[in-house]
């Protein structure tokens, strides 16, 4: 997110925010239903596969309300969800008190190299989900997992944002396509 900006108006979004959440998580993730298009290369059918295997993963984790205890495991999961992007996305995983999964959200969508965020967009979503922690993400289609100076600067500006509605910021975490930056392991949080 080498170009991103913090802006309040939510116009410019790309795309609305993508969730997942257990009474939705089957349509999100339906194969073929295009959510899920980053796979590009693939097959029809072989896209469809990654889908289904995608709304499985999705559905166990939701409704088994998975605890996300360590940077590993949350890495895992937004690889999975995230790698393939040929454009940046700004997503969020709502937790709640123990760190339990409420929903996953795709909230914006940029270009090649930047994505536009709005810090009150993510706060108001805070609110509705009931979340009491959050683990931010976005992804690097160039390859890379080192942040930008944008990046850190979102990080502190969505801590101090969310810290005035009781929201912690766990983690941002930073995919490519063979690899993950956790900011909090490297002590950037």
């Amino acid at each position: 997110m080498a170009g991103t900006t913090t802006q309040t108006h939510p116009a410019s979004r790309a795309h609305g925010p993508a969730r997942v959440n257990a009474s939705d998580c089957v349509t999100a993730y339906g194969a073929g239903d295009g959510v899920l298009s980053f796979r590009h290369g693939l097959k029809v059918r072989e896209r469809n596969a990654i889908d289904k295997a995608l709304a499985i993963v999705g559905r166990c984790l939701i409704q088994g309300r998975t605890v996300f205890d360590t940077p590993g495991a949350v890495k895992t999961y937004l690889q999975l969800q995230l790698a393939g992007e040929q454009k940046e996305h700004f997503a969020v995983l709502f937790l709640d008190v123990q760190n339990r999964l409420i929903c996953f959200q795709r909230m914006f969508v940029g270009t090649l190299t930047q994505t536009a965020i709005y810090p009150r967009e993510v706060a108001h979503t805070c609110l509705m989900e009931g979340a009491s922690a959050v683990v931010l993400s976005h992804n690097h289609p160039s390859g890379t997992v080192k942040p930008s100076r944008a990046d850190e600067m979102l990080t502190q500006t969505l801590k101090t944002t969310l810290a005035l509605i009781d929201v912690r910021v766990l983690d941002h975490i930073i995919v490519s396509p063979t690899e993950t930056l956790s900011m909090a392991e490297r002590g950037m949080m």
